[in-house]
């Protein structure tokens, strides 16, 4: 790796942190520089989970006020995101990467769709449910098996992970978004945690791929949490979905 590239990785992780606070497709700016500096797929995909971490851990700190305002829910988060990705990180070894790449693309415009019209839908289920609805402020069964399979998806291949769990919460509580937010950048830190365990454990790693994304990701982490939790509603979710949408394009190609 030259100086050059190098500097790219860094860069790409700087950016990817940043992402990982926001709009959550961090892996949309940092997978790709992997691939472009040399590393085969398997191992750009191990290496760039492992340095994604220092940007959950600066961004969760960054978010760790909305992150107060509902404890349950935050716990809830990093547990069945933990879990899935232990069984996605399983699956990124045991399987060719071919099997998500195919369907990823797919998955995140099919949660694009839900980020975008979530507002509609929670008026129609709480027209619906009328008074006996009530806030939802826990995270019943379905939002919690949805939530496990966002983890399984993102310990696997994560590209559009954090878009997925921004779908999964906001259709599933009622909580602010930019709670939602924050709760997302601790399950995408969550589950980059667990899965790291796994890949260092048992796969090929480029450290210094590793060393140079984290320097970047834990800068960027905590600058997208001071621009996160400023966005307008409206304004973030329209973020997210054009950046998934980006995301499921270039996956397409």
């Amino acid at each position: 790796m030259t100086w050059l590239e190098m500097l790219g990785v860094l860069g790409a992780g700087l950016a990817a942190g940043v992402l990982t606070s926001t709009v959550g497709v961090a892996s949309l700016v940092s997978f790709p520089v992997l691939l472009a500096v040399g590393l085969p797929p398997v191992v750009a995909n191990a290496s760039n989970t492992v340095g994604l971490v220092p940007a959950g851990i600066s961004g969760s700190y960054g978010y760790r006020a909305e992150l107060r305002e509902h404890p349950r829910i935050a716990w809830t988060v990093v547990v069945t995101c933990a879990v899935g990705a232990v069984a996605g990180a399983t699956l990124l070894l045991a399987l060719p990467s071919s099997v998500f790449e195919a369907v990823a693309p797919w998955l995140i415009l099919f949660t694009c769709l839900l980020v975008g019209v979530q507002p509609w839908v929670a008026r129609w289920l709480r027209s619906r449910g009328g008074e006996d609805l009530g806030q939802r402020t826990r995270m019943g069964p379905v939002t919690t098996s949805f939530a496990l399979l966002t983890g399984v998806y993102g310990g696997y291949f994560g590209a559009g992970s954090g878009v997925m769990m921004v779908a999964v919460l906001g259709l599933g509580l009622d909580i602010d978004l930019r709670v939602v937010n924050a709760l997302k950048t601790l399950a995408i830190f969550a589950g980059n945690v667990v899965a790291s365990v796994v890949f260092i454990l048992v796969a090929d790693l480029d450290w210094r791929a590793v060393v140079l994304l984290g320097a970047g990701s834990v800068v960027g982490g905590h600058v997208g949490a001071r621009v996160g939790r400023r966005l307008p509603p409206t304004l973030f979710r329209a973020l997210v979905v054009v950046a998934g949408v980006v995301a499921a394009v270039l996956l397409l190609r």
